[in-house]
């Protein structure tokens, strides 16, 4: 049975989605949409699934790993791998969720393992939303109370020590190889093939281009294939949200938009 704690965050996740739903699902039957990973994301599916049907028949919806492709096909929704997005199509609008975002809007994501289909599906949306509950929330990135696990940072797994010196060197406190949990002896592996690395790093200070600044560094080394931060800088513009919506404990939605 559920505690009261576990209903208060489902019932804070279900009223950001259906907000987020309500007020950015195009108006128009799209022909793409993106949905992401994560617990946040069966409600999301679940609003879609009760739009007008004529706002969503005709819509191939592109998954960003098993779990959402599987919502998809329990909804009755049409699914479309990301493979298969017409050259030169942009995606409507994608939804998904995070593991912690910034005053910025710069977010940690992949503690489901799915970081690089859901950043592939994001920088190809016109419109990426972000969808969390109250625990989410960081002035900064990387803050212990809010997100303690760290940048999730997916690789080549021949790779995975030297990736690890280098974090090291970066400044990474801990570096963990992620499990794969009870159901498998050994690491976690990615829908890609891939490791994941779990780095920690101290809380990042404010300042426009600090998360910029690391996530390229991680980027730089060799055998990363991709990490969790989507982010926003000086210098581009690597899959932060427009907008995201946190269901709040006292059964209101906060809405951050990006300046």
């Amino acid at each position: 049975m559920a505690t009261t704690s576990e209903d208060l965050v489902a019932a804070a996740k279900q009223l950001a989605a259906l907000t987020a739903v309500q007020e950015h699902y195009p108006k128009l039957p799209p022909k793409y949409v993106g949905i992401g990973s994560g617990s946040t994301i069966v409600h999301v599916v679940a609003s879609i699934a009760n739009l007008e049907p004529s706002l969503i028949s005709s819509t191939k919806f592109i998954p960003t790993g098993f779990q959402s492709k599987q919502l998809l096909l329990q909804h009755g929704l049409e699914v479309l791998d990301i493979d298969l997005l017409p050259a030169g199509q942009a995606i409507s609008v994608a939804f998904d969720g995070a593991d912690e975002v910034d005053a910025q809007l710069n977010c940690i994501k992949g503690g489901g393992a799915c970081l690089f289909q859901e950043k592939i599906v994001a920088v190809q949306a016109e419109k990426f939303v972000v969808v969390a509950d109250f625990r989410k929330i960081s002035k900064t990135l990387l803050t212990p109370t809010t997100w303690a696990s760290g940048i999730p940072i997916e690789v080549v797994p021949s790779s995975y020590p030297y990736v690890t010196a280098k974090l090291t060197t970066l400044g990474a406190t801990k570096v963990v190889l992620r499990p794969g949990g009870k159901a498998k002896a050994g690491p976690c592996v990615t829908d890609n093939g891939n490791f994941l690395l779990d780095a920690v790093f101290p809380t990042l200070p404010e300042g426009e281009d600090v998360v910029q600044d690391l996530a390229e560094a991680i980027k730089g080394i060799v055998g990363v294939v991709e990490h969790g931060l989507f982010y926003g800088g000086s210098r581009g513009w690597k899959g932060r949200p427009e907008v995201a919506y946190f269901g709040m404990a006292d059964g209101t939605v906060n809405t951050l938009v990006k300046q």
